[in-house]
């Protein structure tokens, strides 16, 4: 049996005083009980037993989790293939772990847990799980979108906190320098672009000037919005989307056919990054960096952090706007932080402790556990002050907040935890703070689709149909928007193209499996 303490450097300063640990009112077991554990977080696609925040979980439940995770050196793009392909891999060997963890578990234990390579939970939670139930009680919605199929649940989500994701950001000194105000309409949006791209704003004497960029190329995508149309469901990219109680997917809208019309012309006339496809993740630092970048769609926290540029760029200010008004006068901000993720963690079938895994689920959903799993430990990442949870400046300086708690054991995607806010908060500067408070003001935001679970015959149209169909819609998007063929045009072809690969019927057995999760 592993040694089950604290390493030396926890247990200086450390939360093995607090209440938490002394009382000893969080242990699930009297001897300490390993239970092994895949676990493909997105950023850290492995499990690592010395996380502070594992041992000091373990010091206060008596649970010790074992990494056996395969596939840990697969990194994950932006889809999460890598976790899909991982946890293939684990099903394939025939060696479940007691606990599986995972970005994008959702669809995996809903299709091979009723059968039977996943434990369901609802009785468990019921009888075991206290503050799960308590959770899913207050949000029975939340509650109906974790549920596969068959009316169980095999997984506890990890579940997003706070109402704000992305916004509009523009170069505010370069509005000032061109005389120009912050645009309210798409229209003014177009004027403010092309002023960007012909008036050399950032002053170098050259027309360098990228007007629009994206990180994510699908935030271009997202601007369909400002002809009204839909890009995105959910917060996943590329995902259906439901309205009035029906099924539909945003890009076989009439809006959608007009913003990629407008988005081809924007391209073409320079007002989009000519490389919005192939920069990558790099544009937003790059492109401002270098004093180039005029305008873009995205996180409000790690965004408004380029301020900090104004040491280097004279007068440098990127600022939040609200949602220009649409071609039919509607403001809308289709991101949002949805209210629960397809990541999470689940029970493998040979787990011979269910209860005291599902008492160790629980556990992460308790005030202690919550407030580790958002903040790490205390005295050593965070200090409770008029009591709420801080961070130290010590913490805060070693980098991005993010990055620091993923590499002590916090914010995983790959456990079932319920996120709070007020950890984001703490390190979103003023210029996003203001964005976040402009947003609060307007009701932009629109309702996400949670998904659904399919049966067996359900799942199989789904796979049999949605993975091309998807292909071609992206092929002609990306294709439309680079001048290689006019969506106008094309446009009754390519909804008989995608009706002849599937699409109504795979809508069909939707709308079948979203009636009966939400009680259609």
């Amino acid at each position: 049996m592993r040694k089950l303490s604290l390493t030396a450097a926890l247990l200086v300063g450390s939360a093995i005083s607090t209440p938490a640990f002394a009382d000893g009112h969080l242990r699930i077991v009297e001897e300490p009980l390993e239970l092994t554990i895949q676990m493909n977080h997105r950023a850290y696609p492995i499990y690592e037993e010395d996380w502070p925040v594992e041992q000091a979980a373990r010091e206060m439940t008596g649970i010790h989790l074992v990494d056996v995770t395969v596939g840990a050196n697969m990194r994950t793009d932006s889809e999460n293939t890598g976790n899909t392909e991982a946890l293939n891999l684990m099903l394939a060997s025939g060696a479940i772990p007691d606990i599986v963890g995972s970005s994008r578990i959702k669809d995996f234990v809903n299709q091979y847990g009723p059968e039977g390579a996943f434990v369901p939970l609802n009785d468990l939670i019921a009888e075991h799980a206290p503050n799960i139930a308590a959770y899913y009680a207050e949000r029975p919605e939340i509650a109906a979108a974790v549920k596969a199929a068959d009316g169980q649940m095999y997984y506890v989500p990890y579940l997003p906190d706070g109402k704000y994701g992305r916004a509009y950001w523009i170069r505010t000194d370069w509005l000032d320098a061109l005389g120009l105000e912050v645009p309210t309409t798409v229209e003014e949006y177009e004027a403010v672009l092309r002023a960007f791209k012909t008036q050399d704003p950032n002053g170098n004497g050259e027309a360098d000037e990228v007007p629009f960029f994206a990180r994510q190329w699908p935030e271009l995508i997202r601007l369909v919005t400002l002809w009204d149309g839909r890009a995105h469901g959910s917060d996943t990219y590329h995902d259906f989307l439901v309205e009035d109680g029906t099924i539909s997917h945003g890009y076989i809208g009439e809006g959608y056919r007009d913003g990629i019309s407008n988005l081809a012309r924007w391209y073409a006339d320079g007002l989009i990054d000519a490389e919005v496809f192939t920069r990558g993740s790099s544009a937003r630092d790059f492109l401002l960096s270098e004093n180039l970048g005029g305008a873009t769609h995205d996180w409000f926290a790690s965004t408004g952090g380029y301020n900090s540029l104004s040491s280097e760029i004279d007068g440098f200010k990127f600022e939040a706007m609200v949602p220009p008004a649409s071609v039919g006068g509607n403001q809308i901000e289709e991101h949002r932080r949805i209210l629960v993720k397809p990541d999470g963690w689940a029970i493998g079938h040979t787990n011979e402790n269910p209860v005291e895994t599902i008492k160790y689920f629980d556990f992460w959903f308790t005030e202690e556990g919550r407030r580790l799993a958002n903040f790490g430990v205390e005295g050593m990442h965070y200090e409770m002050i008029d009591g709420k949870p801080i961070f130290t400046q010590e913490f805060l300086d070693q980098g991005p907040v993010n990055r620091s708690l993923y590499q002590v054991g916090a914010q995983l995607q790959g456990r079932g935890y319920f996120q709070d806010y007020n950890y984001e908060i703490q390190w979103t500067n003023e210029f996003a703070l203001a964005g976040i408070d402009l947003y609060e003001q307007g009701d932009y935001l629109i309702p996400d689709f949670l998904g659904v679970a399919f049966t067996a015959e359900e799942q199989e149209v789904y796979d049999r149909t949605w993975g091309s169909i998807r292909d071609y819609m992206l092929e002609r998007q990306q294709g439309w928007i680079l001048g290689n063929g006019d969506v106008m045009e094309d446009w009754d072809a390519y909804l008989a193209q995608l009706d002849e690969m599937g699409l109504q019927e795979l809508l069909g057995v939707m709308q079948s499996a979203y009636d009966r999760q939400y009680g259609g």
